[in-house]
C-alpha cells in the first residue's frame, strides 16, 4: 500500500493506454502540485502577516512578546506547523473532495487555539489583532488559492493529464461500471489502464471498454509492482474473501500504491460511516439518518436567515424581472403551482413565469415530444417558453421567488428537488424517501447536470442527499450551484 519509496520501473506492454500514451509514472506532477501548493500557503500566510503587521504593528512596545515582529513570526510559524501536522499537504487529499478543505480548516483551528493559550500566557494586548484579524484573513486567502489551483487541476485533468493510473480487479461489471464513473468525471483524477478479472478475460476478449485485461486477479500484486501503477482499485467479486484482501494488501506493502476497495454497500458515504474495531475484527458501521437534532435546527436558522438575506439583496432584480415577465407576455409576473413537500404535504411553489399563460393546458398536446427522463416532462425547444423565460430559466432567475417559500418553511436552501402531485403518486416506496426531507432550491440535481440528467441518475442524486445529509454537503452545494448556474448546462 501507500508506503512510499519504491520507484516505478518502465511501463510494460501492458502499461500503456489503447491510444499508446504510456499511463506511468504520475509521481512527477503530484509532487509538484504538492510543492506548489506548499509555496501558496507560505507566499498567502507570509503576506497577510506581513500586511497586518506593517499596518496594525506595534514598533514601540517596551516588551519583546508586543513586538509586531515576533507575534507576526510566530503566527506565521503556527499556521504552517499546524499544517504540517494535520498531513493538509498530503498527496492523497490535495484536489480530492471536501477532506483538503477540512484538513486545511483544521489546522487554522488548531493555530487559533496555541495562538489564544500563547497570548494569555503572555499576557499580550495584541493578540487578539492576530487571532480575528490574521487568522481569518490567512483562512480567506489560502482557501481561494487552493479552490483556484483545484480549477487548474481539474481542467488539466479534462483534457487528460494529471490523472492517477488506476489497475482495477474485480468483476467484469463492476469494473466496467467503475470505468464509466471515471471517465465521466475525470476532475476526480482517476483514470483506469488496466484490469484484471477472475479468468483473465471479458465479454469482449482481451479488452473491457477499451481497456486493457492485463490478467487474473491472482496476478494483482505484480503487476502493480512492475507496471508501477497508482492505484489498485478492487470492485465486487466472489474471490475476493478477507483473506485474499489481506494477503494482497501485504504484498503492496512497499510498493507506491495505494489500495481501494468499494464495499457492496448501498451507496452511503460520508458521516454516516464509521469503522470499529470488535472482538478484533474491523467492522463498517452505518448510523442511521438524521432528520431531526440539532444539526437539523441548525439547517433550518440558516435557511430561513439566507432566504431573508437573499431576498433583501436580490429584490431589485426581482422587479425589474417582473416588469419584463409582464411586457413580453400576456400575463402576471409570478406563476403558481401545487407541489409535494416533506413528508407528502403538498404545498404552493412560487417562480417567475416563463410560459405564455394557458401553458399547462397545452401540454397534452405536446406530450408525444416528451424528452424529459421518467416521470419528468421536459422540452429542450419548448414552444411555450417566451423570450424572457428562456433566459430566466438558462440562468435559473425564474426559481428566485422560491425564496419566499424558503422562508416561510416549505422549502430548504439545499434538499431534492420538489415533484408535482401526479409524479409523487407514481412512486414506489424506494423513491418515496426523497420525501424525507424538505425540498429545496437548490440539490445535487442542480450542480450535476439538471435537465440533462436521466431520471435514474435524478432519483439517485436526491435519495444520495437524503442519506448522506450534512451542513459540509450544503455548503458545496450552495458553492457548486453558483457555476452551475453560470454555464447554465442542462437548463431548458
Amino acid at each position: 500500500m501507500r508506503q512510499g519509496g519504491l520507484a516505478s520501473s518502465s511501463p510494460s506492454a501492458h502499461g500503456r493506454l489503447a491510444n499508446g500514451v504510456v499511463g506511468r509514472p504520475a509521481v512527477g506532477w503530484e509532487q509538484r502540485y504538492r510543492r506548489t501548493v506548499i509555496i501558496s500557503d507560505t507566499v498567502t500566510t507570509a503576506f497577510v502577516v506581513a500586511a497586518i503587521g506593517n499596518f496594525f504593528g506595534v514598533r514601540d512596545a517596551a516588551d519583546w512578546h508586543e513586538k509586531w515582529g515576533i507575534l507576526a513570526f510566530g503566527t506565521e510559524l503556527l499556521v504552517l506547523g499546524a499544517l504540517a501536522a494535520n498531513r493538509s499537504w498530503a498527496p492523497a487529499v490535495l484536489g480530492q473532495g471536501a477532506e483538503e478543505f477540512r484538513r486545511l480548516g483544521r489546522s487554522l483551528f488548531t493555530a487559533t487555539v496555541v495562538l489564544a493559550l500563547g497570548g494569555i500566557a503572555l499576557t499580550s494586548r495584541n493578540i487578539k489583532l492576530w487571532i480575528f484579524v490574521a487568522i481569518p484573513a490567512i483562512a480567506l486567502i489560502t482557501t481561494t488559492a487552493r479552490y483556484l489551483l483545484r480549477l487548474w487541476l481539474h481542467k488539466e485533468r479534462k483534457e487528460g493529464r494529471c490523472l492517477r493510473p488506476v489497475l482495477a480487479a474485480g468483476s467484469p461489471d463492476t469494473v466496467r461500471d467503475l470505468i464509466a464513473r471515471t471517465r465521466k468525471f475525470p476532475h476526480l483524477g482517476w483514470r483506469v489502464d488496466a484490469v484484471c478479472t477472475p479468468d483473465g478475460l471479458g465479454p469482449d476478449g482481451d479488452r473491457l471498454e477499451g481497456v486493457p485485461i492485463v490478467g487474473r486477479l491472482t496476478d494483482v500484486a505484480g503487476h502493480i509492482r512492475r507496471d508501477g501503477y497508482r492505484v489498485v482499485a478492487i470492485t465486487p467479486d466472489p474471490h475476493w474473501s478477507p483473506d485474499r484482501l489481506q494477503r494482497l494488501a501485504w504484498n503492496l506493502e512497499g510498493s507506491d500504491a495505494e489500495m481501494v476497495v468499494a464495499p457492496v454497500l448501498m451507496e452511503v458515504a460520508g458521516p454516516r460511516l464509521h469503522i470499529d474495531a470488535v472482538l478484533g475484527i474491523p467492522l463498517l458501521r452505518v448510523s442511521m439518518p438524521a432528520f431531526t437534532g440539532g444539526r437539523r435546527v441548525v439547517k433550518e436558522v440558516v435557511d430561513r436567515v439566507g432566504a431573508a438575506v437573499l431576498l433583501l439583496l436580490f429584490a431589485p432584480l426581482m422587479v425589474v424581472v417582473g416588469a419584463l415577465v409582464t411586457l413580453d407576455s400576456r400575463g402576471g409576473p409570478f406563476y403558481c403551482q401545487r407541489r409535494v413537500g416533506k413528508d407528502g404535504h403538498e404545498f404552493t411553489i412560487v417562480k417567475f413565469r416563463t410560459m405564455v399563460a394557458g401553458a399547462d393546458r397545452a401540454r397534452a398536446e405536446l406530450a408525444d415530444r416528451n424528452e424529459g427522463a421518467g416521470l419528468l416532462f421536459k422540452l429542450r425547444r419548448d414552444p411555450r417558453v417566451t423570450r424572457v423565460g428562456a433566459v430566466l430559466r438558462r440562468y435559473s432567475i425564474d426559481e428566485l421567488p422560491q425564496l419566499l417559500n424558503v422562508l416561510t418553511g416549505s422549502m430548504s436552501l439545499v434538499g431534492p428537488r420538489p415533484p408535482l402531485p401526479e409524479e409523487s403518486a407514481a412512486y414506489g416506496p424506494d423513491i418515496r424517501r426523497r420525501l424525507l426531507v424538505k425540498p429545496g432550491l437548490t440539490g445535487l440535481w442542480q450542480i450535476s447536470g439538471r435537465s440533462d440528467l436521466s431520471w435514474e441518475e435524478t432519483v439517485r442524486l436526491d435519495l444520495r442527499y437524503v442519506e448522506d445529509w450534512s451542513l459540509a454537503l450544503d455548503t458545496v452545494i450552495l458553492w457548486k450551484t453558483l457555476r452551475a448556474v453560470i454555464h447554465g448546462q442542462g437548463a431548458y
